[in-house]
């Protein structure tokens, strides 16, 4: 019985050559960038945030020139800066009274205009009743009339249920403009959750409304946090409903208190600003408590529809 040996297997020495040789000609990955591309895409994001920016700043600066007329003047505003118009705004104008306004109607509109639509979306995401896919078409034709056209109709009806000049009255017309949108933004979100999630609600003995509340809401909080966003933007900045429905000056909105510097023949424009800086914290706040969830909300909503 004959056997064979191998044949003998002799090793190169490795020079420092050969192993850098490899390093390159190295390709560079799927996801990394060029020094070029990084700099550009990071100039580019710099001139957005200035851009983003310089409104915001220049309305503060404006806020503290003591004249009206310096802002056709705004070189000067340097020497003389002052914070007289923010105690003005704060003393000697209905601030305050706008600012419970603004709050209650657009704290108001938040609630109520996230309830309707998170339990409209997911009602036509989840359930297949007759006409489910044209009530979402309807919501969407709502949003084709302009502001201008829904007024007078909906005075009209504001007026024969005696709602005109109530903070209930502005939340339920802003509450039909904001729904909508908002319906089908939850509707979208509530799509990229598993059913299997509405199953094990109903095996573990919850009722449709438990397991919406319990178990569905609790994973949308990005979705719930972008409608709440939207429907508290649309509230507070709004300008013709809010002129219209309400006639009382105490409850005037934040939007509507500011055409009480415009009149006429006369436009001061130092109080306008101070004011405009002052109605920005509320908003920037309510934007600071969601922000965690604006993102996610924002993306997730579009992944199925």
């Amino acid at each position: 019985m004959s056997t064979t040996t191998p044949p003998e297997i002799t090793a190169e020495p490795v020079t420092p050559q050969a192993v850098a040789a490899p390093n390159r000609g190295r390709a560079r990955g799927r996801g990394e960038r060029g020094l070029l591309a990084s700099l550009a895409s990071h100039g580019i994001l710099i001139v957005a945030c200035l851009i983003a920016l310089f409104p915001i700043a220049w309305l503060v600066f404006l806020s503290l020139g003591p004249d009206k007329d310096d802002y056709l003047h705004p070189g000067g505003i340097w020497a003389k800066m002052t914070f007289t118009n923010y105690s003005f705004v704060l003393q000697h104008t209905g601030f305050f009274d706008w600012m419970k306004s603004s709050l209650i109607v657009s704290l108001g509109t938040t609630v109520v205009g996230v309830m309707v639509a998170a339990s409209t979306g997911y009602a036509v995401s989840r359930m297949r009743f007759p006409g489910y896919k044209k009530l979402m078409w309807v919501l969407l034709v709502t949003q084709m009339f302009p502001i201008a056209v829904l007024i007078v109709p909906m005075y009209q009806i504001l007026s024969d249920l005696q709602l005109v000049d109530t903070y209930l009255g502005l939340i339920l017309v802003y509450c039909s403009t904001a729904v909508p949108y908002s319906a089908w933004l939850l509707k979208g979100y509530f799509d990229t959750i598993p059913f299997e999630i509405d199953e094990a609600g109903r095996v573990d003995g919850l009722s449709p409304i438990g397991t919406f509340v319990r178990l569905i809401l609790p994973l949308a909080k990005p979705g719930l946090a972008v409608a709440a966003f939207y429907n508290f933007i649309t509230a507070f900045g709004e300008v013709a409903f809010a002129s219209t429905f309400m006639l009382d000056d105490t409850k005037y909105t934040f939007a509507v208190g500011l055409q009480s510097f415009v009149s006429e023949h006369d436009a001061q424009r130092n109080l306008m600003a101070a004011t405009a800086v002052l109605v920005a914290i509320p908003v920037a706040a309510f934007f600071y408590l969601v922000q965690k969830n604006l993102v996610a909300g924002l993306t997730a909503g579009g992944t199925k529809g």
